[in-house]
């Protein structure tokens, strides 16, 4: 076999596959014996018809049109793989190819688009910063102050405060639909509620805000297309629904100081000392585990900021499409359907299609950065380094392996993995990390009190 390969303008090649007539006439004489031993000619034995027999009784072309088909789609992507070339969509025929002939040579043509090989701006190492491996003392304080906000108690407010947006509340209410009938799972003597957490509509909420301690609110609402937490059971069965509403109290949420004792009876832990150095042991844990993640998305992004491409179609589609498929086969395990999923992440149907393509393009950024990266430094992958790779597959028979993908032409595929996994390595490596800290807890909610104070001087 004989491959040319012609550049064309778009990332795209003209290849051009020629196969020898002696190996024509091999294929066409193995295609006649497999089809006598495939098919029952009358008046001959299994394997013994000769060629007249079976091209009158399968017609004259059916030899010649299988060992073309054969030929053009096994030869076509082991000639690219053996060519090195990089296709991000299936071969094009501008016209379709013919059926081989006895004696002859048989050659075909056809296009392919190619992965494009992009420059970066510069391939000097990158500078990112990274926290520290160990635990600090703000992370620490960070973790036990969220154990507080975990494990607090409420205590009444005065009576002359006001509800603001994110007040927590203890409410009595009775609840009628459109007919005027009692809606019981609405109606109550006393229940807690806590403003903003989306258990009932926007409206609900805000006929709330301002009211006092004994005060209340009367009003009707109309049932929502898409219905919060309290009124999904309500939908088809009620057009409106009439609130009477009592503020019984206003709470506030008290978090219990950090002593010895209430570490032992909250947490389990014998004293703060002890908590604070089980923190400081699960935290770093933690970062170290994490860190090679962060340093090599915080190496890619700065990578791909090198770099101004336009990402080809083709190859976005295929990110999209893996991205999905990963994703669903991943719901799928967790038994979680798409709509749950949506809801859990607080997204929308449009948002994540939007979210999957910019994700898609990010990804695809990223492979073509690396690929630059590696051809810079001339980085190489041997056989020894794709046959490791099926090696480390643990598959039973990795050689067998192996043989089938090079005979579907994907060797390519894996040769690419390996490259980008060394490119992503030396870029790691090469890196300029700048250790930084990372904020004190107390810094966080400053300027969430600040804006709770601007809030409750609206209110008053």
């Amino acid at each position: 076999m004989e491959t040319k390969v012609e550049a064309l303008e778009g990332n795209r090649a003209k290849v051009t596959i020629t196969l020898d007539a002696k190996d024509v006439d091999a294929r066409i004489k193995n295609t006649y014996k497999e089809f006598a031993n495939k098919y029952n000619f009358p008046g001959f034995r299994k394997g013994k018809a000769p060629r007249p027999i079976i091209d009158n009784a399968l017609g004259k072309d059916a030899v010649r049109a299988s060992v073309a088909d054969e030929v053009v789609n096994g030869l076509s992507p082991i000639a690219i793989d053996e060519k090195g070339l990089f296709p991000i969509s299936k071969p094009e025929f501008a016209e379709e190819p013919g059926l081989v002939e006895d004696g002859k040579e048989y050659s075909y043509t056809f296009t392919i688009e190619c992965k494009p090989e992009v420059e970066l701006d510069s391939y000097e190492p990158v500078e990112i910063e990274l926290p520290g491996e160990e635990a600090t003392d703000e992370e620490i304080e960070d973790q036990i102050e969220h154990f507080r906000e975990h494990y607090f108690t409420f205590k009444d407010a005065p009576a002359n405060t006001k509800v603001k947006v994110d007040s927590e509340l203890t409410i009595a209410m009775k609840s009628t639909d459109d007919k005027g009938e009692a809606i019981e799972s609405l109606s109550t003597e006393e229940r807690p509620y806590t403003m903003g957490a989306g258990l009932l509509p926007e409206e609900f909420e805000e006929k709330l805000v301002g009211l006092k301690k004994g005060q209340t609110a009367e009003f009707d609402l109309d049932m929502p297309a898409n219905p919060p937490v309290l009124l999904r059971a309500l939908k088809d069965k009620t057009e409106k629904i009439h609130f009477d509403v009592e503020v019984k109290a206003v709470r506030k949420k008290i978090l219990s100081e950090v002593t010895d004792e209430w570490v032992k009876e909250t947490l389990g832990f014998e004293n703060v000392e002890e908590l604070r150095t089980r923190l400081a042991e699960s935290l770093t844990a933690q970062k170290k585990s994490m860190l090679p993640g962060l340093k090599e998305r915080a190496c890619l992004n700065k990578l791909i900021e090198r770099m101004d491409v336009e990402v080809p179609a083709a190859m976005a589609e295929a990110a999209e499409a893996n991205l999905l498929q990963e994703l669903f086969q991943q719901l799928q395990a967790s038994g979680m359907s798409f709509d749950a999923y949506l809801q859990q992440m607080g997204l929308k149907a449009e948002n994540f299609k939007d979210d999957i393509k910019l994700q898609a393009a990010d990804n695809v950024k990223q492979d073509l950065a690396l690929d630059a990266w590696a051809r810079h430094f001339d980085m190489q992958v041997s056989d020894a380094d794709v046959t490791m790779e099926f090696v480390k597959s643990g598959v039973e028979d990795p050689a067998a392996l192996e043989e089938d993908w090079r005979k579907n032409g994907q060797l390519h595929m894996v040769r690419e993995g390996v490259l980008r996994t060394k490119a992503v390595t030396d870029l790691m490596d090469k890196a300029v990390v700048t250790e930084v800290q990372p904020k004190a807890a107390d810094e966080k909610p400053a300027k969430k009190t600040a804006k709770k104070a601007a809030k409750a001087d609206d209110a008053e």
